[in-house]
């Protein structure tokens, strides 16, 4: 008797097993479902369960040691994972062969379309070439490409206007003209941009501006420290210093420091934290930062991405918004992480 209840209990316990494992456990909102969590992260070769899902970005930036770089990357991360699309991120280091190299192999990983930022504007060119034949679309970000003809979709600020808007507060500031030192980077085109619009400025200044020293930085920290100490002590009267980024900027601010000049004048361009901290400083040599937003950038070129990819209308070039921020506003803009 003992032992025919014994397998009766073991046969109702068979059968709740049986029941419980044919039961698909959906309940809940969306975001309690396994389902739901298994298509965000996505299995390398499984198919699309509907239109737009399961797509595979890259992401090619100049620098990932570059906190511009670093947000642009994390704000179209977040706006790609929330929706349930994966972000493949490769770091280059400001070397045009590795950036080569990484994107092929992206190619190999089936990623579905690449954010790139060249490190060399004409370098490039043969692994867009490679992306086109691959059938990976190519959304431009932040610098553009030479050949833009093999791009998707560009997004990206208005460059020639952040140089500009540098050079009309120089001549604010030194009405009667002065020496100018320049540190550019001629293989990424943003940083060509910004040039062009702030040497075009300062021509229209009542008293003369002379460019007295200019120096391919390779947009690397290491290199603008090294370049911009060997100018101030070429040029010790220099008045001001037009710098690529803010990047460029932290390292002439370093050299400045170093050689004892208090008067001159540093610009940079990207609103960063690092030299918005530095604007608030009274004894800063920093004169504004012509200031853009990578979080804006990002969700906008994440958003046209998915377009892109799922085939419907969105603009073929999108420009951001540039901003000064000096020592007058810059409270407005906090100095504790990117507008």
């Amino acid at each position: 008797m003992q032992k025919k209840r014994m397998l009766s209990v073991l046969a109702v316990m068979l059968v709740c097993i049986f029941a419980l494992s044919g039961c698909k456990k959906n309940v809940g909102t969306p975001e309690d479902n396994a389902v739901k969590e298994e298509t965000k992260e996505g299995t390398e070769g499984e198919e699309d369960s509907g239109e737009g899902e399961g797509y595979h970005f890259g992401f090619s930036g100049i620098d990932m040691e570059n906190p511009y770089f670093i947000t642009l990357e994390a704000s179209i991360r977040e706006e790609l994972e929330k929706e349930g699309y994966t972000l493949t991120m490769k770091d280059p280091a400001s070397d045009p062969k590795l950036q080569a190299s990484q994107l092929s192999e992206m190619i190999e990983e089936g990623v579905d379309a690449v954010f790139l930022s060249p490190v060399d504007w004409e370098e490039i060119t043969p692994s867009l070439e490679e992306l086109k034949e691959a059938g990976v679309k190519i959304i431009n970000v932040d610098s553009q490409v030479k050949e833009m003809d093999y791009v998707d979709a560009y997004v990206g600020s208005d460059n020639r206007e952040a140089g500009y808007i540098c050079g009309q507060d120089l001549i604010e500031k030194c009405p009667s003209g002065g020496k100018v030192a320049i540190l550019e980077s001629p293989a990424q085109n943003s940083v060509n941009d910004r040039i062009t619009g702030f040497e075009e400025a300062i021509t229209k200044a009542e008293n003369g501006f002379e460019v007295v020293a200019r120096e391919d930085t390779g947009g690397q920290f290491e290199k603008a420290l090294e370049v911009a100490t060997a100018m101030i002590e070429e040029h010790p009267d220099v008045t001001a210093i037009m710098c690529g980024n803010d990047q460029l900027a932290v390292a002439v601010i370093t050299a400045v420091n170093l050689a004892g000049l208090d008067e001159v004048l540093i610009y940079g361009v990207d609103g960063s934290p690092d030299i918005k901290k530095e604007l608030k400083k009274l004894d800063s040599q920093i004169a504004a930062t012509a200031a853009q937003s990578p979080i804006n950038i990002g969700k906008t070129a994440a958003q046209i991405a998915v377009k892109v990819m799922d085939g419907e209308e969105y603009e073929k070039e999108t420009f951001e918004e540039v901003f000064l921020i000096n020592k007058d506003n810059v409270e407005m803009y906090g100095v504790d992480g990117w507008q």
